[in-house]
């Protein structure tokens, strides 16, 4: 997976692209650890992203609890094999997710 960071003041966009993947979430949960000080907006931009595994979710609702506490995460243009997982799993009902 790769990731792309566009900061702007107290806002982050992260550009996921590829395969979140148990070795991808460790990876990705390292980066959001050392971004997120003094963001209070985080926007996950999710169109490269093809496949997400349960690691991955598990990342996702780590950042989301995070991000409650200090400002809010939106996850954009999600596709849909990706959102079926979110679907299937509950998840699009605990992170904010815009189409």
């Amino acid at each position: 997976m790769e990731i792309k960071k566009e900061q702007n003041g107290t806002s982050l966009t992260m550009f996921l692209s590829g395969r979140l993947d148990t070795v991808a979430a460790v990876d990705f949960e390292k980066e959001l650890d050392a971004s997120l000080s003094d963001v209070t907006s985080l926007i996950l931009d999710c169109t490269d992203l093809t496949y997400v595994a349960s690691s991955g979710l598990r990342t996702f609702l780590m950042a989301q609890k995070r991000m409650n506490k200090q400002g809010s995460m939106t996850m954009r243009h999600v596709q849909d094999a990706v959102m079926e997982v979110l679907s299937m799993t509950g998840f699009d009902d605990l992170l904010s997710i815009e189409k």
